[in-house]
């Protein structure tokens, strides 16, 4: 089957739906790969159009989230050896796309943790940072607008709410 006849089976208004759910999520986890905008936009466009090219073997459509997730994982981890110069095979492998149930369950639990702890944050770092990983492409000057600060205050701003919420996870941890 070629890509373009499996992507009839995602009408236009599941495939908006998708987009609309998961995108700011895989997002996220490109960019937490240390990636740049350019090779994170890579690497959700990646796991985008292995969704297209394997969407009639998804078995549970209700997993397509975790799914989305752990290949826009192997994507950026992809994308992120060839930033390295690393020598990358493309195999295409369609089992190396499919989720561990295992870790899925770890990192489902480890996100409602770090949410649940971003919710203890006073503002404006409860909506800087989650302005910054739902909307990994906006900019300073967008996000400094939206919250009413300074654009020269955004990135310490930033790095202090993340030094505190790092902190509040570690002290969940132990």
């Amino acid at each position: 089957m070629s890509a373009d006849d499996s992507f009839t089976i995602i009408d236009q208004a599941t495939w908006e739906d998708l987009v609309a759910r998961f995108d700011g999520r895989m997002w996220a986890v490109a960019r937490a790969f240390g990636l740049s905008t350019a090779d994170a936009a890579d690497a959700v466009q990646g796991a985008w159009l292995r969704l297209v090219e394997n969407a009639d073997a998804i078995r549970d459509p209700e997993r397509i989230g975790a799914w989305l997730v752990t290949t826009t994982r192997h994507e950026a981890a992809r994308v992120g050896r060839r930033a390295r110069g690393e020598i990358v095979a493309d195999l295409d492998l369609p089992d190396t796309a499919l989720p561990d149930p295992t870790a899925a369950v770890v990192d489902a639990d480890f996100g409602r943790r770090v949410w649940r702890r971003l919710d203890l944050l006073g503002e404006p770092c409860r909506s800087l940072i989650r302005l910054y990983v739902l909307h990994p492409e906006a900019r300073y000057a967008q996000i400094a607008v939206r919250l009413d600060l300074p654009v020269g205050s955004i990135g310490p701003t930033r790095a202090r709410c993340m030094a505190r919420l790092r902190a509040l996870v570690e002290e969940e941890v132990r």
